[in-house]
């Protein structure tokens, strides 16, 4: 390291020194000034924000002022995600495009509506001519996320109306989206591993006799083979994810962004970033590794008490990223129970059985099983802890042979549906800029001269 080099990392740690000095603020001002931080209020209950058509959350009832646990419930425009499911599992049939219909349009289509619609998905899917090349190939991301919300932006450019709000205007953008998604996804895949991981580069063009849950499938696997089981498995996981009210961080961002008048684009790509955060959709990449470390250092996963003490070190900040916390147990909403867990779960070990994962499944079960008494008994608290949605997802595209690297923007894949509904509510029925209020908690300081510092 040369003499310039080394004084400008000393002015750089200095500059580091100084904003760690100037970005603290006492905790107790939020006490003082009633800050709800989070926007959660001291009873874990969300703040109030707005009013909403879409989705339904359903996890606590208030009796006489006192918050009550009930099993969860979420609902689509009104409708039950679990007679969704269970409709789609009897009829034996893909439900993710039906699921889309009934959350953009708000209400469940016709059989003709239905298949009027899926050709209309499917005839949408194809990226404008040399996208995959200019927009993936010719700069690849290791982060798929990354480069999905550059593609978002990318697609600004080749809409002839892009800035357009009008509502015929702003359901055709949402379906092309979310038609495009899976394509964006599976190129940006098959870039990363080749350019980063040297695999061969393979690109597969959707099919128009494929669902979208099929579709994708045969564009991430280079032999474009899936079975019946693995399809109807991830249409499932895609129902789950498309929609959870609009209070989650990446639909609020969506709510947020729209709300100053911009465009289509723009709004996605920032829900894009929210969803990356390990804190929101990248929560079951970090299942999967805390599962790997229990795999690895529990010996009998029989033995109850083994588990639990391995558990307890996880809970006590002494194994896996020592944060404290059992990735996949508890919700923000739901206390009891979380309805696309519960869902989930039946499937997931459908598919264990098939793909001679069963031993892992009942891991997967005990860890659910252990983990809220012993919760409950180290941080000294009696509130509900159930496993979520993020518990079983990762384990199952786990079975699927799906890479971690396309966990979170499976995710994206599902919840873009429900981004693009609250957008068009929101460009519809609200004409107020989202803007909270924060408190200035600086100290007042008086102004030095510059050759006085």
């Amino acid at each position: 390291m040369n003499k310039e080099e080394r004084m400008y990392d000393i002015g750089f740690d200095e500059l580091v020194n100084i904003a760690d000095a100037s970005n603290s603020i006492d905790p107790e001002y939020y006490h003082t000034y009633n800050v709800k931080r989070g926007l959660r209020n001291p009873n874990g209950t969300g703040v109030l924000v707005g009013l909403t058509n879409i989705g339904d959350v359903h996890g606590y009832i208030f009796d006489e002022n006192e918050k009550v646990d009930v099993d969860g419930r979420l609902c689509y425009r009104g409708v039950n995600v679990s007679e969704l499911v269970n409709a789609c599992v009897k009829e034996n049939r893909f439900g993710f495009e039906e699921t889309i219909f009934l959350i953009i349009f708000g209400k469940l289509p016709t059989k003709n509506q239905l298949d009027d619609f899926r050709k209309f998905v499917v005839n949408s899917m194809e990226l404008p001519r040399n996208f995959t090349e200019d927009m993936i190939l010719k700069t690849p991301t290791p982060d798929i996320m990354n480069k999905l919300g550059r593609c978002v932006l990318g697609l600004y450019s080749h809409d002839k109306n892009p800035d357009d709000l009008s509502l015929d205007n702003l359901i055709r953008q949402s379906v092309q989206l979310i038609s495009r998604f899976p394509v964006l996804i599976a190129h940006a895949y098959s870039a990363k591993m080749h350019y980063y991981d040297g695999q061969s580069l393979y690109l597969h063009s959707p099919q128009k006799n494929l669902s979208l849950a099929e579709n994708f499938l045969y564009m991430i696997r280079q032999d474009n083979k899936f079975t019946d089981l693995e399809a109807k498995i991830l249409d499932l996981c895609l129902i789950l994810h498309a929609e959870h009210g609009a209070g989650n961080n990446s639909t609020f961002v969506t709510k947020v962004v729209s709300s100053t008048g911009t465009d289509t684009y723009s709004a996605i790509c920032a829900s894009v970033g929210s969803l990356k955060g390990p804190k929101h959709g990248g929560a079951n990449n970090r299942v999967i590794g805390m599962m790997d470390e229990i795999k690895e250092n529990v010996k009998n996963w029989d033995d109850d008490k083994e588990l639990s003490d391995y558990i307890r070190k996880i809970l006590t900040k002494q194994a896996y990223d020592k944060s404290g916390l059992v990735y996949g147990m508890g919700h923000a909403v739901y206390t009891l129970s979380d309805p696309r867990a519960v869902l989930l779960k039946n499937y997931a070990q459908k598919l264990a059985d098939v793909k001679g994962c069963s031993k892992e499944f009942e891991l997967y079960k005990s860890v659910e099983r252990l983990t809220p008494a012993l919760f409950h008994e180290i941080k000294n608290t009696k509130q509900s802890l159930a496993a979520n949605v993020d518990f079983y997802s990762g384990f199952v595209y786990s079975m699927l042979g799906i890479s971690k690297d396309l966990y979170t923007p499976i995710f994206a894949m599902a919840r873009i549906v429900g981004w693009c509904a609250h957008r068009i509510e929101e460009v519809m029925t609200n004409n107020k800029i989202i803007r909270p209020a924060y408190k200035n908690v600086q100290k007042r300081v008086e102004f030095i001269p510059i050759d006085e510092r």
